[in-house]
């Protein structure tokens, strides 16, 4: 059946528009997103208190569906600073080192191991962790500091952080955007991930062997630990309380605390836990370590020391998230969002303002896979321009819903590649300032590190949307 399309349903649409071409030009779409608020609930309610509530409510809307996430990220970081606090981290990666004796191996054993740590630590937290352990190491077997960062990027910020298939943060957005379950959305991102992975890191290692055979490579070297940023782990670098344990503790827990993270993972598998059951094991498992850990580690001073590191744990999440909200809270209005907070101002038959405009579109313009897969790996792409590569993916999903309601088909694809390509460019690949925490531990310059990753990430972007036509 057709629905009537409405001037909410154009307003909504026109603040799409204006969102995209303020991060076309890089700059902070917060406040639009807001202003967008105030327009759909002046709209609704035609009554200025209840737009202005509006805004609030949208807030906690958003907030009630992203804490789950915010929480899991803020225990992991809580975690992962008193293991760096206390050196298990070096003596967990320790025993791998052994196995970097060329540069070949280096360059592949930092990026497979990254990325087994950012799946479960997330990837500013996992620099932290293996990186000033395993740097100098790959120095030693001749791997240069910026391929050690190149590889450590890619496999952490992009291939981890674009599957984010333990923690789940970034398929909760695009999914909850685009009206679907995180599964299926999950599912679908596995072969792109898989493709845009394996052509990104071939060829940029590719590149760096043929640029160091010809003598033009060029490593960028900075003032290593000089620079600092919100995708920083916080408290790094700074003077910390005093945090011993026994080598052999170390041991024991080196080797304890990856096995319970393979219990959780085990427990997914054979207990079927998916989307927040599954993060609310591994959350629950972090903060055990966390206590565990720090009343070893501070003992008489353990119980306010676990208070500290969640303090500025949720310091982390919050920072991370805090421009998300408002964006977020936006794009829900195009789903459920709306009729729950403004009540149903919507035509009969409506199933949400994003859906209305798929239907409409699908009966204005002939649309096809291949023009939905380029237009959401761009959309994507734009939305990472910030740097962020979380607080646009809403956005990609909310697209994917309105390409694949035109197509007929296609959904969680869609939503799968505007997740995966977001967060390649904004998650810390492609833009500086998203870079600096890989650039400030291998000592390189965030500019040249984003400049190496240039054409390996266009080159990956180009194939795995080639791949999704026909996966759609």
């Amino acid at each position: 059946m057709e629905i009537s399309l409405v001037p909410l349903h154009f307003v909504y649409l026109a603040f799409i528009v204006f969102i995209m071409g303020v991060l076309i030009k890089r700059r902070d779409t917060t406040m639009i997103c807001v202003i967008g608020i105030f327009a759909l609930g002046w709209m609704a309610t035609e009554t200025l208190a209840g737009s202005v509530s509006g805004i609030f409510n949208s807030f906690i809307f958003a907030t009630k569906e992203l804490i789950g996430t915010i929480f899991i990220i803020s225990i992991i970081v809580a975690m992962s600073r008193v293991l760096i606090q206390t050196g298990v981290n070096e003596v967990m990666v320790a025993p791998l080192t052994r196995f970097l004796r060329t540069p070949a191996l280096a360059f592949w054993g930092i990026g497979l191991i990254m990325l087994v740590a950012s799946l479960f630590f997330w990837p500013s937290p996992g620099v932290a962790l293996i990186g000033a352990v395993l740097v100098p190491v790959a120095a030693r077997v001749g791997l240069p500091a910026l391929g050690a960062a190149v590889a450590m990027n890619l496999f952490g910020h992009g291939i981890a952080l674009s599957g984010d298939y333990i923690i789940q943060g970034a398929p909760k957005l695009t999914a909850d955007a685009a009206g679907l379950p995180v599964a299926d959305v999950m599912q679908a991102s596995i072969p792109l991930v898989i493709v845009m992975g394996a052509v990104t890191t071939a060829a940029a290692y590719w590149m760096m062997r043929r640029d160091m055979a010809k003598g033009t490579w060029r490593d960028g070297l900075v003032g290593a630990g000089k620079a600092d940023d919100g995708g920083a782990v916080p408290g790094i670098g700074e003077a910390a309380p005093a945090a011993t344990l026994s080598q052999r503790t170390k041991r024991w827990l080196a080797v304890l605390i990856p096995l319970l993270f393979a219990a959780d993972v085990a427990a997914m598998f054979l207990l079927r836990l998916q989307g927040g059951d599954a993060t609310a094991l591994i959350g629950g498992t972090a903060v055990l370590i966390l206590m565990g850990v720090t009343l070893l580690a501070h003992r008489n001073q353990g119980l306010e020391q676990t208070t500290t590191y969640l303090i500025e744990g949720f310091q982390f999440g919050f920072k991370v998230f805090g421009p998300v909200i408002p964006i977020a809270a936006f794009f829900y209005l195009g789903d459920s969002a709306f009729t729950e907070l403004f009540g149903q101002k919507l035509p009969d038959g409506s199933h949400g303002i994003v859906n209305d405009l798929g239907v409409a579109l699908a009966h204005w313009v002939p649309l096809n896979g291949g023009v939905a897969a380029v237009t959401l790996t761009v959309t994507g792409a734009i939305t990472g321009l910030d740097g962020s590569g979380f607080s646009g993916i809403s956005l990609a999903g909310s697209v994917a819903k309105l390409f694949a309601t035109a197509i007929g088909s296609g959904a969680a694809t869609l939503t799968a590649l505007g997740q995966v390509s977001a967060i390649w460019v904004g998650g810390g690949t492609l833009i500086p300032w998203a870079l600096i925490p890989a650039a400030a531990i291998c000592g390189v310059s965030p500019f040249e590190l984003a400049r190496r990753n240039l054409k390996p990430v266009l080159l990956g972007l180009a194939v795995t949307t080639v791949v999704a036509m026909f996966l759609i």
